[in-house]
């Protein structure tokens, strides 16, 4: 069984600007190049057991990643730490895209 909650692409859109809701980008930086979700902070799955201790202050925090694998594997871990409200966006980036939003350009 889960132990994070699941999120669409238009649910996220409305939760984007919320305070303390901290949307985390997993993807590898040869992908987060190419475009991440407005708002993101990017943490590589690799590097997030070393670095999870910046989610802790979040009321929520949303893992995406491609597709939503890899940010499932991200949210189970933030929940083993005892981050509470963690979500998973179905899909990743490629649900966001097809839902009709955009990438931003990290620079």
């Amino acid at each position: 069984m889960k132990s994070y909650s699941e999120i669409e692409a238009s649910e996220l859109f409305d939760h984007i600007n919320k305070p303390k809701v901290l949307l985390v980008d997993v993807r590898n930086d040869d992908e987060v190049a190419r475009g991440v979700i407005p708002g993101a902070l990017h943490i590589q799955l690799s590097m997030l057991p070393l670095q999870y201790e910046k989610l802790m202050n979040a009321n929520s925090v949303v893992f995406y990643c491609h597709s939503g694998i890899r940010s499932a594997h991200a949210a189970d871990f933030a929940v083993s730490k005892g981050i509470q409200d963690v979500f998973n966006l179905v899909g990743g980036v490629v649900a966001w895209g097809k839902a009709g939003y955009t990438l931003s350009i990290k620079k």
